[in-house]
């Protein structure tokens, strides 16, 4: 999928007609005796029973999962005062960890810098050694100048033992930079953050891939996957591979935009994206598609003085505990691809999760 790059989409899929069971109020039950005195303590309940209808455990991640889905059909007065006191709850560990990893990155880039400088300083007074040679011997023509071709000789000789030093102490830099570089290159290798466009990575996407293979295994409930790559049109008629990128990674903050809090949006390699959509089955996955789709085509993209409409190309997949993380993947590369080659479709259901509806 090399060279190619897309976009994902907006999600906001869980509609809720089935009706949610009232806790029963009966005289001497906990609810009689606890009973709501806040929106958010009353929405509360409202999740933990749907997760409880649903044969769901009422997990922290299942119960943040669908506190998020079930928030979208409120009113948005609710939304707002709720998401007011989420954004006091800023704790999570993976956003911890990206921060960490953002740090350690600056940190070497400074080392780095902090060895140029010193590079620069003993190349210059290399020069100056080099310089203090050649007015030596344009002074040596004149006998006149005895006295000063001894300063500058003495002068040479301090320089050329301020040379040594400096060529030795920047050879020592040089090995604690690669010592250095060398850890950076094994945390690189543990990290979850795509630094250039600011979504977590491959390997992270597919430990979570993992975990929602086993979950649905587990408790036998329903998620997809989506990929997004920008569109065959845009990629074939864009020769600047600069503004192509900025595409990329304009496409890549949209997605981060319109995801929700449990969806996991992640760089897969070449500029395609992958979305995690987490108890979302194939008809919510193609509904949310479309309205992705429309999201980035109504962003324009301004090339010099010409206006370029995004687009992007969407393959859906199914998570499925009967296929390998990597079967899953190629389904959805192989539904994008699809997608891809079609001008007038902009997303594809895998093939064989079409056979299976």
């Amino acid at each position: 999928m090399a060279g190619n790059l897309r976009k994902r989409r907006d999600i906001s899929a869980l509609t809720s007609d089935t009706e949610v069971p009232s806790f029963d109020s009966g005289p001497g039950s906990a609810s009689s005796l606890n009973e709501p005195t806040s929106d958010l303590e009353m929405y509360s309940k409202e999740v933990l029973s749907r997760l409880i209808h649903d044969n769901l455990p009422p997990t922290p991640s299942n119960f943040t999962l669908y506190f998020d889905r079930l928030l979208e059909d409120k009113s948005e007065t609710l939304r707002k005062q709720i998401n007011s006191v989420l954004e006091f709850e800023d704790n999570n560990d993976d956003e911890k960890t990206i921060e960490l990893e953002k740090s350690l990155k600056q940190g070497f880039t400074s080392i780095k810098s902090v060895l140029q400088v010193t590079a620069n300083v003993y190349k210059n007074t290399a020069l100056m050694e080099k310089i203090l040679v050649k007015r030596r011997a344009d002074l040596g023509n004149n006998p006149n100048n005895v006295a000063v071709l001894s300063t500058i000789s003495s002068l040479d000789q301090d320089i050329g033992k301020l040379n040594n030093i400096l060529k030795k102490q920047v050879d020592h830099m040089k090995t604690l930079y690669q010592d250095t570089a060398s850890i950076v290159k094994n945390v690189e290798n543990e990290t979850i953050y795509d630094n250039q466009f600011g979504i977590y990575n491959k390997r992270y996407l597919l430990n979570k891939l993992e975990q929602e293979k086993n979950l649905i295994e587990e408790f036998k409930h329903t998620s997809s996957l989506i990929t997004i790559e920008l569109s065959k049109e845009i990629d074939d008629s864009i020769s600047n591979q600069k503004a192509l990128l900025l595409m990329t990674r304009t496409i890549a903050r949209l997605l981060m935009k319109t995801s929700r809090r449990s969806d996991v949006v992640a760089h897969y390699g070449d500029g395609v994206f992958v979305m995690i959509l987490k108890h979302t089955d194939t008809a919510n996955a193609k509904r949310a598609s479309e309205r992705l789709c429309e999201l980035v085509s109504s962003s324009n993209f301004f090339l010099a003085e010409k206006e370029i409409q995004l687009k992007i190309s969407i393959g859906i997949a199914n998570i499925s505990a009967e296929r390998s993380v990597e079967e899953t993947l190629v389904c959805g590369l192989s539904a994008m691809e699809q997608a891809y080659q079609n001008d007038t479709q902009d997303y594809c259901i895998c093939t064989k999760d079409e056979e299976t509806k």
